[in-house]
């Protein structure tokens, strides 16, 4: 077993606090990566909160994780030591149900193990995250960081970006990836609608912000938006009534779909990624009244990430990030739940000492 040193939680809603945890020793496909920077995500507040009363105690979060391989098993191909990898939510599959076989892991009907608080095929030990020195992963669920993107700036892309970046993907796919006219809604400026801005922007699509917050009408145009939409302004919301193609919905507070349903054009669609914790209320009229349809989308699957990670890539993409200390990360996540960041913190790895 390797021991290493991590942060935990020890019960919902507590503090992060140093902790020492065991990883399992590196079979023949293992890797073990050296961690450099974890990404802090919403869905890691969601666990700790115990919000789907399936938290597993004690917990190391993190799923949005960049290392370097320092060992390889005898059987690995695909990596190679001194290699810049990803880690998403993504660790295991049973690998062949029909969506394993297709590429999307991430709807394994068995469900797939996730990177934390999960539990480990075959043995049932909990996972444990990125909040920690290092990893241990079977090499089909690591990623490669391409040559170009800032490892840091990459490590939320492995939960924030390919969460948006795969409806978005499906969309202008089905118009034959050009982007070219089309104006996409982005519902919510944060961690994931600041990357669906430039996803939009570098399909070649004109993205629309969708806000109710004026002050954020500059930030939203910086990162490419060419029009905002006011929703707290009748006025605004009535006139770009039908005047969208497609929507992504990235807000995770509860809120009301319906009135973003009238923006849409007859026929289009608005898309679900955000996970709010209370039901939402959809009225039967916002999507008979101009055969529109609401789709939903979790993350994506191992070949899907390796895809969006190229995009990035090529087209110059990361995250807005903020540099943190682990031993900050308790202020981080309060600062994350009054949205007091632009967009993801990030935690580097070599201020956890061992």
């Amino acid at each position: 077993m390797i021991e290493i040193a991590a942060y935990a939680l020890h019960e919902a809603n507590g503090p992060l606090t140093p902790f020492r945890l065991q990883r399992r020793d590196p079979g023949v496909n293992d890797i073990v990566v050296d961690i450099l920077y974890c990404g802090i995500c919403h869905s890691d507040l969601l666990s700790a909160h115990d919000g789907l009363k399936r938290s597993i105690f004690p917990m190391v979060p993190g799923h949005e994780i960049v290392g370097r391989v320092a060992r390889v098993g005898s059987g690995v191909s695909k990596h190679r030591v001194g290699e810049l990898v990803g880690i998403g939510c993504i660790i295991d599959s049973c690998r062949t149900c029909a969506p394993c076989r297709e590429h999307d892991e991430h709807y394994c009907v068995e469900r797939f193990t996730s990177s934390f608080n999960g539990r480990e095929r075959g043995t049932g030990n909990p996972t444990y995250g990125g909040y920690s020195q290092t990893y241990v992963i079977d090499e089909n669920y690591a990623v490669k960081i391409p040559a170009g993107l800032d490892p840091a700036a990459a490590a939320p892309l492995l939960c924030g970006g390919i969460t948006t970046y795969r409806p978005l993907r499906r969309f202008f796919d089905s118009r034959d990836g050009n982007g070219r006219g089309l104006r996409v809604g982005v519902i919510g400026l944060g961690g994931l609608g600041h990357l669906a801005i430039k996803f939009a922007k570098a399909f070649g699509a004109d993205p629309v912000m969708l806000t109710s917050s004026p002050n954020k009408v500059g930030d939203a145009q910086k990162l490419g938006a060419v029009d905002v939409i006011l929703t707290s302004d009748a006025a605004q919301m009535t006139k770009a009534m039908g005047s969208l193609d497609f929507i992504l919905d990235t807000v995770s507070a509860p809120h009301d779909p319906n009135a973003y349903m009238s923006l849409l054009k007859r026929g289009a669609t608005m898309c679900l990624v955000g996970m709010p914790e209370q039901p939402l209320v959809v009225q039967p009229m916002s999507l008979v009244w101009g055969d529109k349809a609401l789709s939903g989308s979790l993350i994506g699957g191992i070949q899907a990430t390796q895809d969006m990670l190229n995009f990035c890539a090529e087209h110059g993409i990361a995250a807005d990030i903020e540099m943190i200390a682990i031993q900050d990360v308790n202020d981080a996540w309060a600062r994350m739940e009054r949205n007091d960041v632009k967009y993801r913190f990030v935690i580097d790895m070599a201020t956890l000492k061992g």
